[in-house]
């Protein structure tokens, strides 16, 4: 039996709609897993065929045993894969492993790790200003050689998300973000680099022996707080030609210094006076809405075709069709318990709305944001311009409540 095993999911979004494309496409489908929620809810998961759970999704005898056991069971394993970026290094090794050869870990590894990744870049003209600190000099010292580039942006190199971004505009706050990832993640470096200016657009690439593919490029709309937290996305149906000249060249040098010959990533850069730089790069589809959001604007279903591509066969990019579709997430602004949503309806009633989802449930906790994971419930609109599609996410988002409550008694 065709099978692909799967190295951890989400409940939703790009990780889970994987699993749905494979089942789709005629795969049995098996997922290790090291979350006992999703085992106990296991009738959620109809997608998946097989559930396995795991101690730990790093132990890697552990997932080799499971591996075995599946092929003593007759099952036939085509792809091992994570479309999550903490497990995309460890499926990328037991792949290997398992004579599954779809994609380098070298190219994986640089990715996995902001600092490997600005050394590969380092001699070209996408690579910011940067520097490492890991201890070896007096903190206060380093700080003083820093001050005249500020405002910096502090990093962990191998944390995901924007939890462990952190912007510095003064002396003090380097001090204090520098301080605060060390204590966070003792013996390891920390990156620091120039603050980029400018807008902001991340790429969504496959890569396949016919070459460097951009299926998609969507415009971000940061949250103009302390974190860098992604609150909208506009995929875009159409760029200028001398801009869209110059992001295909970026990108497409990019990858080649990395090293991805064979697999999907996606990179976030920014246009800073006319010129491309790169803010990080993924070895993975960008999760959350990401795949919806791609596939409404285009008919491509990103997951299903890196699957493809992953087995063995040629991925389908062909557009079937060009939208403007804008990606409203909402938060919200105070920290709490969840009583009740009310809205959702009204929202997926208005003209252009193609999808409304929230996530929490009842009785969750619910934060002011300070991550991308505080995100709650997006809107997914289409338009014939980006502001038309931009308007009706936002109008739908406007008629989302979020109940909350201090204290839960449930």
């Amino acid at each position: 039996m065709r099978t692909i095993v799967f190295i951890g999911s989400n409940k939703s979004g790009s990780s889970r709609e994987a699993i749905r494309a494979a089942e789709g496409l005629g795969f049995f489908t098996v997922l290790l897993i090291d979350r006992r929620s999703f085992v106990n809810q296991r009738l959620e998961f109809p997608d998946v065929h097989r559930m396995i759970h795991c101690d730990s999704l790093y132990d890697l005898e552990d997932l080799q045993k499971k591996i075995d056991m599946l092929k003593e069971q007759g099952k036939v394993i085509e792809a091992i894969v994570s479309f999550l970026e903490a497990h995309s290094q460890t499926a990328a090794v037991m792949a290997e492993r398992n004579d599954l050869h779809y994609v380098s870990q070298e190219a994986i590894l640089r990715m996995s790790d902001k600092i490997a990744t600005r050394e590969a870049l380092s001699d070209t003209p996408y690579c910011p200003y940067y520097t490492v600190y890991d201890g070896s000099c007096k903190l206060a010292d380093f700080i003083d050689d820093l001050t005249p580039h500020l405002p910096l942006v502090v990093k962990s190199p191998q944390s995901t998300g924007s939890k462990d971004v952190l912007k510095a505009n003064t002396s003090d706050e380097l001090l204090v973000h520098l301080t605060k990832l060390r204590d966070k993640y003792p013996e390891k470096p920390v990156l620091v680099e120039e603050y980029l200016d400018g807008p902001q657009y991340l790429v969504e690439v496959l890569v396949d022996d016919r070459g460097i593919h951009l299926v998609a490029v969507i415009e971000q709309e940061i949250m103009k707080k302390r974190r860098f937290i992604v609150i909208g996305y506009m995929v875009l149906a159409e760029m200028p030609r001398s801009l869209e000249r110059s992001l295909t060249e970026a990108v497409s040098e990019i990858v080649k210094q990395i090293g991805l010959e064979k697999g999907a990533c996606h990179l976030e850069l920014r246009l800073v006076h006319g010129e491309w730089k790169l803010i990080e790069i993924n070895p993975r589809i960008s999760g959350g809405a990401m795949n919806r959001m791609i596939e409404v604007a285009t008919g491509i279903n990103l997951v299903q075709e890196t699957i493809r591509l992953m087995v063995g066969e040629r991925p389908r990019l062909k557009r079937e069709h060009n939208h403007y579709v804008y990606t409203h997430y909402l938060t919200v602004r105070e920290t709490g318990y969840l009583e009740r949503v009310t809205g959702k309806k009204r929202a997926a009633r208005l003209d252009g709305v193609r999808e409304v989802f929230v996530k929490p449930r009842k009785g969750q906790k619910l934060y002011v944001p300070e991550s991308m994971g505080h995100r709650y419930a997006y809107i997914i609109a289409v338009g014939d311009s980006k502001e038309a599609a931009k308007a009706t996410a936002k109008r739908a988002g406007d008629e989302i409540k979020f109940s909350l409550t201090r204290k839960w008694s449930g």
